[in-house]
């Protein structure tokens, strides 16, 4: 197939700055390229394929400028691109036009960073960044609109501007589908003079009068004299194969628009002379056949690591991994590898073979109806969930009777062997504090800030993640239900920790975004005073923790409850305000429980608490806390398996209480403990 080649024009005429140039296709030319970018030997600028968390940039060579006279200039460019999706419907990232200081991009991000900036430069005016976003993912974190949009972005990936992709005949607009894997040309067009930008978007070679967006921004402060253009794309858990396939630039003049059908074809799409080769091989093939199927039979029958695939697999959003790659990844499950274990399963780090991507493995047995459940609960939540304080999960896999989970590999493991017993680090005052705030916005986005409510029903210091920063972030979604935003889920099974279970539970067996409140409560109290909810060996009277607490706050004397660890190295006034906070999350009714968002404007300081709380047990009938100790049997033990956790009490194994199967009835875990105490 012949491709014309390119035609560049760097015509630098006078000091009007007159500068284009036109890519008919890439194939030998000088496109500066890194990451996973590349020039495929058909002449395409490819700056992902579907491999997870990738990087890919396509910038011309040289710095163009972009003002004169500190005035900036008028400048107009036009591009075909294409986004294939590893799966149909789920498009990720996307890709963006951008104009940088630098065409490196150095220390940007993957995911729905687009590999442009990263958490740490976000919205600083000293990027010096313009892009144009082709985004396919929804990421509530920056309020995107949807999951196929285009966005103005100056400096953030907070969208100036942002719309639904589309295009205009007429004055009538249409849909078009950014990951539909077919070609879409598109114009970006600003004059300097009105401050005006256009974005046009179609997917044909004919330029639409009306842009799909127009925007009155100044670009003066953004622009420096002399900046790089070009393209940069990334993936994230969900991955798509980013394409260019022509590209012009103009500063004098409108891009000229391309002819899309002689451009290089699209990978894997057919055109005239490939259905010419299928037609002329057809007749070989069919004679083949009795063969080939002889094959097939034999191949099947010897293979033992094919991985079961059925319908429902095929429409979840994240990486499917081979078994083969995660054995190899995890050097075949050896136990020198095992960073924890738990009811469900093992977990183990691992190196993923090709991108050689650091990551936690989690084992799950399926010969339990509990373990495929949880497996099952992991891929629909946190599989679509994405929020710098959750764990994100990269992928997973299922062959036979094991259910993998690919997750972010969190380099310090879980909170709580820093905070019981005698940990070998102690984390500050600090550093504990901001594992807080970090858990509350990650538990607000699941309650409020993402498309359903996602219940958690697992929220304990087991189950936070510390990462190589000791950011906080909220993990194992095994227990997870999701509802609709103002609803709750029908399930009547009361699953949890010992300890964490808010007492309604028992009751109405609903779990509610209060009973998750309840449960990170009793996490702020054991993060302040560094020991677990329930101690069956301590004495009486600290038994249950908030009990504690509460006889301490009420006497004064609130501060001998904090952590003897931190020797006294703490901030008073956030100290009081964390347990105070606890006290009232800690509630025995569920209406005076703050709700996250409340509860991350305290941490925040952005509102003051209120001067006096009412006991977490008051006008409650039984107990010293207001509730039956039957109340806390009612419960799931841990299922975070990340790191080896030992059992709270001698004497006490990990059992899977399931109220509605009757697997094991709560009288039983209470005569346990009975005789541990």
């Amino acid at each position: 197939m012949f491709f014309p080649y390119l035609l560049l024009f760097p015509i630098l005429f006078t000091q009007s700055l007159s500068f284009s140039f036109i890519f008919n296709g890439f194939k030998n030319l000088n496109i500066s390229v890194n990451g996973a970018a590349c020039v495929t030997p058909h002449g395409i600028l490819k700056l992902t394929d579907s491999t997870p968390r990738l990087i890919g940039h396509g910038f011309y060579p040289n710095p163009i400028r972009f003002k004169n006279n500190k005035t900036p200039l008028s400048f107009s460019t036009s591009f075909v691109f294409a986004i294939l999706p590893e799966y149909k419907k789920l498009g990720g990232h996307g890709l963006a036009f951008a104009i940088s200081p630098s065409k490196e991009l150095a220390g940007a991000q993957p995911n729905q960073y687009l590999g442009l900036l990263n958490i740490t430069n976000n919205g600083n005016t000293s990027n010096h960044l313009f892009a144009i976003e082709f985004d396919t993912v929804q990421d509530l974190e920056f309020g995107d609109i949807d999951n196929n949009h285009v966005g103005v972005n100056i400096n953030s990936m907070l969208s100036k501007n942002t719309t639904t992709a589309g295009y205009y005949v007429g004055s009538t607009k249409h849909d078009l589908n950014l990951k539909s894997g077919k070609k879409i040309q598109a114009w970006v067009d600003y004059d300097g003079s009105k401050h005006e930008l256009n974005v046009t978007i179609s997917p044909s070679s004919s330029k639409p009068i009306m842009p799909i967006l127009s925007v009155r921004v100044d670009l003066s402060p953004v622009l420096q004299d002399e900046m790089y253009v070009g393209f940069s794309a990334s993936t994230g858990v969900l991955a798509s194969s980013h394409f260019i396939f022509g590209w012009s630039f103009n500063m004098s003049g409108k891009a000229q628009s391309f002819d899309i059908d002689k451009l290089p074809s699209i990978p894997g799409g057919k055109n005239n002379h490939t259905r010419f080769i299928i037609i002329s091989v057809s007749v070989g093939v069919f004679l083949a056949l009795g063969i080939l199927v002889v094959a097939v039979v034999f191949v099947v029958k010897k293979l033992k690591n094919v991985d079961e695939i059925e319908e429902w697999e095929l429409d979840v959003g994240p990486h499917r991994y081979s078994y083969k790659e995660l054995k190899k990844a995890t050097k075949g499950f050896k136990k020198e590898g095992l960073l924890g274990f738990g009811g469900f399963g093992s977990v183990y780090k691992g190196v993923l073979p090709k991108s050689r991507t650091l990551v936690a493995v989690k084992r799950i047995s399926n010969e339990a109806q509990q373990g495929m459940r949880a497996f099952v609960s992991e891929i629909n939540t946190i599989g679509r969930l994405r929020h710098r304080n959750l764990v994100q999960l990269l992928g997973w896999c299922r062959k036979k009777g094991d259910l993998l989970l690919v997750y972010d590999y969190m380099a310090n493991g879980s909170l709580d062997k820093y905070i019981y017993d005698n940990p070998r680090v102690v984390l500050t005052w600090e550093q504990r504090f901001k594992i807080i705030k970090d858990v509350s916005r990650g538990l607000l986005y699941l309650h409020e800030e993402w498309e359903q409510t996602v219940l958690h029903r697992d929220i304990k210091a087991g189950n936070v993640l510390l990462d190589s920063e000791l950011n906080g972030r909220l993990g194992d979604f095994g227990l997870a239900k999701l509802c609709e935003h103002g609803s709750n889920p029908s399930t009547t099974k009361v699953v949890g920790t010992l300890g964490y279970l808010a007492p309604e539970l028992t009751r109405t067996g609903k779990p509610t975004t209060n009973s998750d409140v309840f449960a990170f409560g009793a996490l702020l109290l054991e993060v302040v005073c560094g020991r677990r909810p329930t101690e069956p060996k301590a004495l009486p009277e600290e038994l249950i923790l908030v009990d504690w607490v509460w006889d301490k706050w009420v006497k004064e004397a609130v501060i001998e409850v904090v952590d003897s660890k931190l020797k006294g190295e703490f901030d008073e006034v956030e100290v009081l305000m964390v347990i105070k906070l606890g006290l009232m999350c800690s509630s025995n009714s569920p209406s005076a429980r703050p709700p996250m968002r409340q509860v991350v404007r305290y941490l925040e300081g952005e509102v003051a608490l209120p001067e006096s709380i009412e006991a977490p047990c008051e006008n409650v009938g039984k107990g010293s806390h207001g509730w039956e100790f039957e109340d806390y049997v009612h419960s799931y033990p841990s299922s975070s398996i990340i790191d080896n956790v030992s059992n709270w009490s001698a004497g006490i194994e990990e059992e899977y209480i399931d109220v509605e199967a009757g697997l094991t009835t709560p009288s039983s875990v209470e005569s346990k403990l009975r005789k541990c105490g």
